[in-house]
């Protein structure tokens, strides 16, 4: 994606002259910056989804190459202690096979060095996909949705991985239970995101 884009999420703007897009505009979000490979529309919609629902899981090693093509500068310049894959519910695991944002993690941690921490942050709530609901159910969907697994940690910054970036309610809802638990800067990393505006 080409500039300009929202120096907090990433999401490309049609404006020139905007900072912010309109979400982190107005709202206040939990993660320090993030950033994105693509723009979320018709074909990563498909792509994502043969990915997600059809055990593409050989479409992950593309999107590592793009992530870090496309990302890379920004990740290495946040220099996190770990990538933290966002967790999937366990029968949703269990059922999908697999956690798509994980097998991110694993790819981008072999290029980038950073060791990946899947014990830290876990899912106890088993909350409705994102996609069918609006932003304010997005957030309620989320509440309480995720717990850290232990309460010694020693991470000081650290890189949210998530498949795609609509609203930041998932990532907020992350970086909350981070942030309580004495990280001090969450930033994330997601293949798509929504548009600006």
């Amino acid at each position: 994606m080409e500039e300009p884009l929202c120096k907090k999420c990433g999401k490309p703007l049609d404006r020139e002259e905007a900072e912010y897009c309109e979400d982190c505009g107005k709202g206040k979000h939990l993660f320090a910056r993030g950033r994105a490979a693509f723009v979320y529309d018709a074909l990563m919609r498909e792509s994502i989804s043969r990915f997600k629902y059809r055990n593409r899981r050989e479409y992950g090693d593309f999107y590592v190459k793009e992530i870090l093509e496309r990302c890379g500068d920004a990740l290495r310049a946040w220099e996190a202690d770990a990538l933290i894959p966002i967790p999937l519910h366990r029968g949703r695991r269990r059922k999908r096979g697999f956690n798509q944002a994980e097998l991110l993690a694993r790819g981008l941690s072999r290029e980038l060095g950073i060791p990946v921490n899947t014990r830290l942050l876990v899912r106890v709530k088993k909350t409705r996909p994102q996609k069918e609901l609006s932003r304010q159910e997005r957030s309620s969907n989320l509440k309480n949705a995720f717990q850290a697994a232990q309460n010694d940690v020693r991470l000081k910054k650290v890189i949210l991985v998530d498949d795609i970036y609509t609203t930041g309610s998932t990532i907020d809802a992350a970086a909350k239970v981070l942030l309580q638990q004495g990280v001090e800067k969450v930033y994330f990393l997601s293949i798509c995101i929504g548009r600006g505006y």
